[in-house]
Order: structure tokens, then sequence, then C-alpha cells
């Protein structure tokens, strides 16, 4: 299978995160991640690694708002020059903008921060904007593979993206890898994007929430006890011309193989019917029992499954790397995932 991977996520490392009650803390999405999967992939033999093609910001602002991208590409070296005593390390907002409040764009860094930056778990460090692309441009050449005519792509994406919107990042998200793939596919016929993190895809939901061409269907934990904590609720469906075409699968704490993968099988049916030219995978391997972010019990066995059911609908698939924390386990899980599909 190839695997489309950059270096350049490397320049991305933000040095903490504020985490659930205010805890400063290392970063989770770090570095490491990434090093350990490649390391699977390659001890396995049966993955080619190649690097990604740039393909400029056309895709990206099919599908975010000039604004926050260039929030983005700014951001850390306005916050550079502010004549503040804080840390600048990174770039965390102190304020957001409750509902009913974002009728202005604030001037100042950091008021644009608590505008575009939907919490405290996506920090703006040097090299984020940089790898951001890259991530992305991980994601369109894995589309464009599919496009050419490969059955199995993965994208080794970092960061992840899953939780940006439109106009907006978040939990460790910038630009919505899965979506800018799924808006290039779309050009060739509809599109299903599977979210199998432990997390609702919140970003992916947003942003195709009206459409009716890309399907977007989410399984995570249930979003009353887990972040995004405001979205993944069964009930959202889609709106306008997209209703019916958003599916969320809240799973309780504690799923476990069998629970998930009878979930699944209901997810594979929506897809089976909407009948799409290609399907995008937001594989996020925090669903792992063993995940110090997760509550969701699926063991690698469970993955490995996981990853055969969805090879069974026997489509162009591309895979998208999301989250999963657990670094010794990691990489092994996404080889015992990626193991069912066709080279």
């Amino acid at each position: 299978m190839q695997v489309f991977h950059s270096d350049a996520h490397i320049q991305h490392a933000p040095p903490f995160e504020i985490f659930d009650g205010g805890e400063k803390i290392p970063n989770f999405e770090s570095p490491e991640r990434m090093e350990r999967i490649l390391a699977a992939l390659r001890s396995s033999g049966n993955f080619e690694i190649l690097p990604p093609e740039d393909f400029g910001l056309t895709p990206i602002l099919a599908i975010h708002d000039q604004g926050y991208l260039d929030f983005l590409a700014s951001a850390y070296a306005e916050w550079m020059q502010e004549p503040t005593p804080y840390e600048k390390s990174a770039l965390i907002p102190a304020t957001f903008p409750p509902g009913g409040w974002r009728n202005h764009i604030p001037t100042s860094v950091l008021g644009k921060a608590g505008y575009y930056v939907m919490d405290l778990a996506a920090p703006i460090a040097a090299g984020t904007f940089s790898a951001a692309l890259a991530s992305a441009n991980c994601a369109l050449s894995g589309a464009a593979a599919l496009a050419a005519g490969s059955r199995a792509i993965f994208a080794l994406c970092r960061p992840p993206g899953h939780h940006a919107g439109r106009a907006n990042c978040g939990g460790y998200c910038y630009l919505n890898n899965a979506a800018i793939a799924a808006q290039w596919l779309s050009r060739h016929g509809n599109v299903a994007i599977l979210d199998i993190d432990y997390h609702a895809g919140n970003g992916t939901q947003e942003i195709f929430f009206s459409r009716a061409d890309v399907l977007t269907i989410s399984l995570h934990a249930d979003p009353n006890e887990e972040y995004p904590y405001f979205a993944g609720y069964a009930d959202e469906t889609g709106a306008g011309a997209g209703l019916g075409f958003h599916r969320n699968f809240p799973l309780p704490l504690g799923a476990d193989d069998a629970l998930y993968l009878q979930t699944l099988s209901q997810a594979c049916e929506l897809i089976r019917a909407f009948a799409p030219q290609a399907l995008v995978v937001s594989a996020g391997m925090d669903i792992y029992g063993e995940d110090p972010l997760g509550r969701i019990r699926v063991s690698r066995e469970g993955i490995s499954q996981i990853g055969k059911m969805i090879a069974g609908l026997n489509l162009p698939t591309l895979v998208v790397m999301e989250g999963g924390y657990n670094n010794d386990a990691l990489g092994k899980n996404v080889v015992a995932f990626l193991s069912s599909f066709p080279a």
C-alpha cells in the first residue's frame, strides 16, 4: 500500500496544551506519534512511503475560509510581536465568543485567536501552519492516487484534521484533511466519509452538513460525556439539501469490540445504499482500549476486524490518520487496521 507522509509535521511541536480542568501538560499530539507509526509501517515491509505533492491553496480554500487561513498563517508571528510579558512558545486564546457574539472579527491577535480557535487543545506554534499544509497535501496526494486508479491509500497526516471546521481549529486539528480530500474527490462523483475516531468529527459534520453529494458518518463516544460535547448527537442528520446525509452513532463509554462492530455494520449499510464512487476514512486509533484519551474498549483484534469490515465495502478507499495517543501501541494498531485493505 502507498503511504503519503511529510517530515514537515515535525515543525508543529507545541510544548504544551491546557487539559481538562485547566492543567498545563505536554501536548498529547506529539511528533513521536508519527515516528512510531512509520517504524511499524517500515517493519511490516508492506508499505511504500512517499512524499506528497504540493496542491497549493485552491483545494484548501474549497473547504476553509480565507480569513481563517490568513489567521493561521500569521498568528504565531503576530503573537511574537506583541509587547507582553506572557509566555510565547505557543498561542492559545483566553476569551471565546458565546453564541450571537460573532458579528465582528477583532484586529488583535488574541481577539482573532478567540474567534478562530475552538478550545485550548489547538495551540499555534512556529511551524503549525506549514505542518498543517503538508498534512493536507498528504490527504490530497492520496485522493489523487485514488482518482488515478489505486484501490487503497494511507495518508499519514499530522496534525490531524476532523475537528477543524470551515473557519476554526480545535482538538489538535487545524485543516480538515479528510474533508479537503473528499471535496477534491467529489469532482469525480459522490463521496462518503466514515469517521471512526474516538471523538465526534464535528468539523467534518459542519462542513458537509447541508450537502447531499458527500455522505458523512461518525462513530464516536457519546458527546454528552466526551469532547467535543456540543456536536455528534444522533439527531443531527443534516440540513437543507443535506438532510439525511449525515449520521452520528454515539457509543456508550466502555463499548467493546462486539458493540462497535455491530454499530459499524449499520454505518456500512448506509454507505452501500449511498453507493459512493470513493470512501474517505478518518481513522483514529484512540478507540483502542488502552488509549489515554479514550474510554471505548476496542482491542487490537477489534481494530483489525473494523478494517476488514470497511475493506469489505470494496470501494476505492483513502484512509486519513486522525487521533491515537498510546504511542507504545499506535504503530501496531495502524498496521492491524491497514492490513485488511488491498495493496
